[in-house]
């Protein structure tokens, strides 16, 4: 099915593994020029090659290296596909998760570090990118969240409430940005990306679960 993205330029945050990586390789591969982000430079450039492969022909798959929680270099990864490609049609927001822990062994310092990881970069690079997905007609905004917000999962107390954040702020911006943009939040379920693989590795250093293997199973 032609989803008419050829030609189209998109940004991906968090792109070099997991969910970021899997919209940015469905992007390319309908055509769309795209710019992928993480923070370590030998993945990202990894993952630009990977989704090169399967990119269709006259894509373009560029890597730009962020921290998604530093103001600046979110600016700077914005303009990134703007000078490359001549503007941005569609912005898909995507962020590592913070610790997995309990409530009461959670500290302040964790909780502010996950609301500015996971809520305040959506709002930096949306913020940002608005001009220009405003333009030409317009684009959209596609926030990678959690089945978690519907389903909270043990131990992954900050995740569970502060992910809820994001939500309501893709249901404000549809309203806001609506007609010229339209913005949406995507609730995935378990999925064997690394964070997943983390997260089970740590169940099983607990005691909680009998094995890996075991775990993704169920």
């Amino acid at each position: 099915m032609d989803l008419h993205l050829a030609g189209d330029s998109a940004l991906v945050t968090a792109s070099s593994s997991g969910l970021g990586k899997a919209s940015a390789r469905a992007l390319a591969a309908e055509g769309s020029n795209v710019v992928i982000n993480g923070r370590d430079e030998e993945r990202l450039a990894a993952a630009v090659d990977d989704i090169r492969a399967d990119a269709a022909d006259g894509a373009t798959v560029l890597g730009h290296a962020a921290d998604l929680t530093d103001p600046d270099a979110v600016a700077e990864l914005v303009e990134r596909p703007v000078a490359a490609f001549g503007g941005l049609d569609h912005l898909v927001t995507s962020a590592g998760g913070p610790p997995a822990k309990p409530f009461l062994e959670t500290t302040d310092e964790e909780w502010y570090d996950a609301f500015d990881l996971l809520v305040m970069s959506v709002v930096r690079t949306v913020r940002a990118a608005a001009p220009h997905l405003r333009a030409d007609g317009g684009g959209t905004i596609v926030t990678i969240a959690s089945i978690i917000i519907k389903e909270p999962k043990r131990d992954l107390v900050l995740s569970n409430a502060v992910r809820s954040g994001v939500v309501g702020l893709e249901k404000t911006l549809s309203q806001e940005f609506a007609p010229e943009i339209r913005a949406n939040a995507v609730l995935p379920g378990t999925h064997e990306t690394p964070r997943v693989e983390e997260i089970v590795d740590q169940g099983v250093e607990r005691g909680d679960y009998d094995s890996y293997d075991d775990e993704v199973e169920k």
